[in-house]
């Protein structure tokens, strides 16, 4: 038989048994439906997590403390960390480091920030001015941190605005006073959420000096002012190895390391990467758990096309004894599985692309609103993945219809 006759007989028996076919067809698309929906989801939520990090500023290096025991003498280890204020400030050296563009230190503390009968937990960050351009931070209301405020030691304060939100409403807290730690402080600004830290929205950003004399002293063995890291902009992207490097020579000079650093310098891009790793795992993992729905689906099929085999016996002996080889009826029914697959792979990838657009930016699990992304790779593995669960969910029944012999085909009853 031709291509085209086998094409039209197989859509002539799916069209004789509409109900049926309709309900097989139901069993992948959902499955294929499933999978795009959670794939797309999946996709949109890596999208999201890059994006947001690569926000805060991409040509970024963390320096954070590492082991308090190294090889050598460490002018600034002992108890705590073995970074100092001192090692932040000499990093900003043009003849020494000219890979690098600009330094933040900062301390770290979780307070409770209470503002008349409101309070919320908020983690507090104690800052420098570069701080702005660093970890680019833009501010909704109000200033950042000031070069004033740092050697005043100012009480000054700036809000994300997820903590305004929860402790002023809608009403705007710049000139108002709160507490943190049973400190009082003013309000001079509002930071927009999407540059805090990643997975930290409640944050207060205050002068680093006010950090450590009021909230979280902690000094070294020889007294310098501990800090928990050092964020620093390298001054491009292929200067990065380079700054590094810079880092690490400054460091250790003034360390007196010769042994092991006690310090660990990791990057924007080295963070991206992992957190890439783990949100493709959890994509595959979503596409798993919706391609089980898709298999259920495809076992479906293989059942329908038994049974209509053994429906079709007569009709298939009829056929073999007019001279229809065996190929003709292998061909004839793997098509018909292919066809429902096909058909319901493509209805199911509609629907999948349907719910991209309308799940986008609705906070349906949760406060935050959900980010979808979709690509093209999602939707040619749906549609290969359905015709394949047809072509092996058609084989068995094809080769069983193939293999039956003409005269026991015409004796079924």
């Amino acid at each position: 038989m031709r291509p085209l006759d086998v094409l039209r007989t197989a859509l002539w028996s799916l069209g004789s048994n509409k109900l049926r076919s309709g309900l097989t067809l139901l069993g992948i698309i959902i499955g294929v439906t499933a999978v795009i929906a959670l794939m797309t989801i999946g996709r949109g939520v890596q999208q999201g997590i890059t994006s947001r990090i690569e926000s805060q500023g991409a040509n970024l290096l963390f320096v954070q403390p590492g082991s308090t025991s190294s090889g050598g003498v460490s002018g600034g280890q002992g108890s705590g960390s073995s970074l100092t204020l001192e090692d932040a400030f000499a990093l900003v050296d043009p003849v020494f480091a000219p890979s690098i563009k600009a330094v933040s230190p900062q301390i770290a503390t979780n307070a409770q920030i209470v503002a008349g009968r409101e309070n919320t937990n908020a983690q507090v960050i104690g800052i420098t001015p570069e701080y702005g351009l660093v970890r680019n931070a833009v501010i909704e209301t109000g200033r950042l941190v000031s070069s004033g405020d740092i050697l005043a030691n100012s009480q000054v304060a700036v809000l994300s605005a997820s903590v305004s939100e929860e402790l002023f409403g809608l009403l705007s807290p710049v000139g108002q006073t709160v507490r943190i730690s049973g400190r009082q402080f003013t309000v001079v600004g509002i930071l927009e959420d999407n540059n805090v830290g990643f997975g930290q929205s409640n944050q207060v950003l205050i002068p680093i000096t006010t950090a450590y004399y009021r909230l979280a002293s902690q000094r070294t063995a020889q007294g310098g002012i501990s800090v928990q890291s050092i964020n620093v902009e390298a001054t491009s992207q292929e200067d990065m190895s380079t700054a590094e490097l810079e880092i690490a020579t400054i460091l250790r000079l003034r360390h007196r390391i010769t042994g092991d650093d006690d310090f660990v310098i990791s990057s924007q891009q080295g963070l991206i990467e992992t957190l890439n790793e783990t949100t493709t795992a959890l994509v595959l993992f979503l596409g798993t758990v919706a391609g089980i729905s898709l298999f259920v689906g495809g076992i479906g099929v293989m059942n329908i096309m038994l049974v209509s085999v053994t429906e079709r016996t007569r009709e298939i002996g009829i056929r073999k004894a007019i001279g229809a080889k065996r190929r003709d009826i292998l061909f004839q029914f793997i098509t018909e599985a292919v066809i429902l697959t096909m058909s319901g792979g493509v209805i199911g990838l509609i629907l999948g692309l349907s719910f991209g657009p309308i799940l986008n930016g609705r906070a349906v699990l949760g406060p935050r609103p959900i980010e979808t992304g979709f690509s093209l790779d999602i939707a040619i593995i749906a549609l290969v993945v359905s015709g394949a669960i047809g072509l092996l969910s058609g084989i068995y029944p094809a080769l069983r219809a193939a293999r039956m012999h003409p005269i026991d085909a015409l004796r079924y009853e």
